[in-house]
């Protein structure tokens, strides 16, 4: 099928079936990106105070090619470059500012009357339009992702429609029960995604299952790494902090203490009360593998219907010594064909599903281009090794061009042994911190002081 996708609207790109986008042709697709890309950025540049300010201090006027990009392409550790005494202080009217420096909307008119918690200014953010959602690393200091309504629709219809391309069901015309073994609401980027699609891909709260009732606390998110510094030192007390948020603490690590037992409690009980039913099972890998293990070695196996299936991430980050073969006792265990998956960070909106030959594949309306330690681009042929940066198209509240921390492999050609063409990425995926032990670091392309005045000026110093 011969698409027409207009460069003006690639909101409109994600309504048509990943099969006839991944057709595309790599030389009409890259010119058909361009175009968008040179359309956008312009309008980006002009009403995003933080990109006016890069592209000012980079002397980035137009853009020729995709390449040209990559100077006005955000560090992704600036959606937390904030000073860390904001959050400390719970001083939100400067969060806010500084929040604003980053979007296409006027924070300004955010009523942040009686706000004295993260959580409770997220959700007045909410109430505002906005979707701001959170993630954390492992400095334990929190990103905060910038959406809104804007693009609330391609973002549902990319969600949907990628979720097809990674496991095969088709959510828009069958709802399953859905099951995950993380919170039950909550901020951060997943359990947002969660509550805004995969409720209403499940038919609805009743039929979405979740392994602990409550809210993760983006409170305690933050306050974690300084909380942990202060028991340390018996000094908890002198912080200050609401009882009640001591209290959830405690409760949450009462939780993690027990994880595996109530893990593998909650699904004995899935087992046994969806047996004989079709059902959407997601969650960490590692999670996943350890309540299958522990099932095999008693001699169970899951009796869902046939057409059950999982999506899952995050590979066996946090399991040491996982075996080779961990994919397929997953798959016998739960009694699923295959380990639906997906790529991508908090800062895009378009995911990369995994295909049945181990690769994960770029969506038209995201751009990838892999840099070296410089961040000059490589060549845009073969097969490459290097950071990978993306450009969501998608994207309509926040600039979309974000150089990411991780180390990817990949393939430029279109033999891809499952037939599809787009750019496509291996398995094996690094934090290019790994090696160092500590914090990546990102020499951008062009001028390294104006990336630092830029990156100033976020933080509300320039």
């Amino acid at each position: 099928m011969k698409l027409s996708l207009l460069p003006e609207n690639p909101a409109g790109w994600p309504q048509h079936r990943f099969e006839d986008l991944f057709a595309i042709p790599r030389e009409e697709l890259e010119a058909l990106q361009l175009k968008a890309l040179q359309l956008r950025y312009p309008r980006f540049r002009d009403r995003v105070p933080a990109l006016r300010k890069l592209a000012e201090r980079q002397g980035v006027d137009h853009i020729d090619t995709l390449d040209d990009v990559l100077p006005v392409c955000f560090d992704h550790r600036v959606l937390k470059n904030y000073p860390k005494q904001i959050l400390e202080n719970r001083d939100f009217p400067k969060l806010t500012a500084w929040l604003d420096r980053l979007t296409m909307h006027d924070l300004t008119r955010v009523d942040l009357t009686g706000v004295t918690t993260i959580d409770g200014w997220l959700d007045r953010l909410d109430a505002f339009g906005m979707l701001v959602s959170i993630s954390s690393g492992t400095t334990g200091k929190l990103s905060f992702v910038p959406r809104s309504r804007d693009e609330f629709a391609a973002w549902r219809v990319n969600y949907f429609e990628v979720g097809r391309a990674a496991c095969g069901l088709d959510s828009y015309a069958t709802r399953l029960p859905m099951f995950n073994p993380t919170y039950r609401t909550g901020h951060q980027t997943a359990l947002k995604m969660m509550a805004l699609f995969q409720v209403e891909a499940a038919g609805g709260w009743d039929n979405y299952h979740t392994l602990y009732a409550g809210h993760m606390s983006a409170d305690l998110l933050a306050l974690a790494g300084r909380l942990q510094a202060a028991e340390d030192r018996g000094e908890v007390e002198q912080l200050g902090l609401d009882p009640a948020l001591l209290a959830q603490r405690e409760e949450m690590i009462e939780q993690g203490r027990r994880r595996e037992q109530d893990l593998e409690a909650w699904f004995t009980a899935i087992i046994r009360d969806f047996k004989g039913q079709r059902v959407r099972i997601g969650g960490m890998f590692a999670d996943l593998y350890r309540v299958a293990r522990a099932g095999l070695d008693k001699g169970m196996k899951c009796e869902f219907a046939p057409g059950s299936v999982m999506v899952g991430g995050g590979g066996m980050k946090g399991y040491k010594g996982a075996p080779d073969d961990w994919e397929d006792q997953v798959k016998e265990f739960f009694g699923v064909p295959k380990l639906g998956n997906l790529y991508g960070f908090s800062e895009c909106i378009g995911n990369a599903p995994l295909c049945d030959a181990g690769f994960f594949h770029f969506m038209p309306y995201v751009i990838p281009i892999v840099v070296d330690g410089e961040m000059r681009a490589l060549p845009r042929e073969g097969v490459q090794t290097g950071r990978m940066v993306l450009i969501d198209l998608l994207a309509e509240s926040c600039w979309g061009g974000f150089a990411s921390g991780d180390e990817v492999t990949i393939h430029w050609d279109e033999d891809c042994p499952c037939g599809w063409k787009s750019p496509r990425v291996g398995k094996t995926i690094r934090r290019l911190s790994e090696p160092e032990g500590g914090e990546d670091k990102i020499t951008c392309a062009g001028s390294q002081q104006a990336y630092n005045e830029f990156m100033e000026y976020v933080m509300g110093q320039g």
